[in-house]
């Protein structure tokens, strides 16, 4: 009797203090039946997605709307087609704004590297020095390019490199970036060259592997040989 007496009392003094101005009050699970869990959980997966692609700040009240028009079959306030191009033009928007001092110091570090002698900048922006000039053909937007080459970031960390691999790169030239589709035009089989390419000739503001959106990339090229189109 004296132990039921005491658990009451005991109970009587704590929900006093949780009820008391300033105190914090015991947390309450909303979630009552499966479709509260499921439905929390569907928010968890949303939320934690968009997270990921840099989206941090949203109007839940807007989004709670939104959830209701397509569930409830009502019109929704923008059609399908729009909605993708708002997301995509935000979390660009988003992208930029991250990418905006690595995109500044390279534009400032490109300034500054044209400058060195033996840097040669094109009309697109790309910046290359002849490292060794080779005599062979030079390859054209119709060829298959055989190359060596190792890729760095200004800070020196390195993201690919072929000879890591132990084996060149073989590929068509319409299927790589700006920046090489240019700088290998530029050089005679058995040719060494240091491209310097601009984000905007490379992967963009946005993150690309290991490659951080709005990096200038280093690369040190090895052209082999250059198998022409068949006719």
């Amino acid at each position: 009797m004296k132990k039921s007496v005491l658990i009451i009392v005991c109970f009587a003094v704590i929900s006093n203090l949780y009820a008391q101005p300033g105190k914090t009050p015991v947390p309450v699970n909303p979630m009552k039946t499966l479709t509260d869990s499921a439905s929390y959980a569907v928010g968890m997966s949303v939320a934690a997605f968009y997270k990921q692609q840099g989206i941090t700040k949203l109007n839940s009240s807007m989004v709670s709307k939104a959830i209701s028009d397509v569930l409830g079959n009502k019109k929704s306030l923008l059609d399908d087609a729009t909605a993708n191009a708002v997301l995509n033009n935000y979390m660009m928007m988003l992208q930029s704004l991250k990418s905006k001092p690595r995109i500044d110091s390279g534009i400032a570090f490109l300034a500054k590297n044209k400058l060195r002698p033996g840097v040669k900048t094109t009309a697109s922006g790309l910046q290359y020095e002849v490292i060794t000039e080779g005599t062979g053909i030079k390859p054209t937007m119709a060829d298959t390019f055989v190359c060596h080459y190792r890729g760095t970031l200004l800070n020196g960390t390195e993201f690919d490199a072929s000879y890591n691999r132990g084996q060149p790169l073989t590929m068509a030239l319409t299927d790589v970036v700006n920046g090489w589709k240019e700088g290998l035009q530029l050089m005679p089989v058995g040719s060494k060259f240091k491209l310097y390419i601009p984000h905007t000739l490379g992967y963009g503001a946005s993150d690309y592997g290991p490659i951080p959106g709005g990096s200038v990339l280093v690369f040190d090229m090895e052209l082999l040989d250059v198998k022409k189109k068949q006719e």
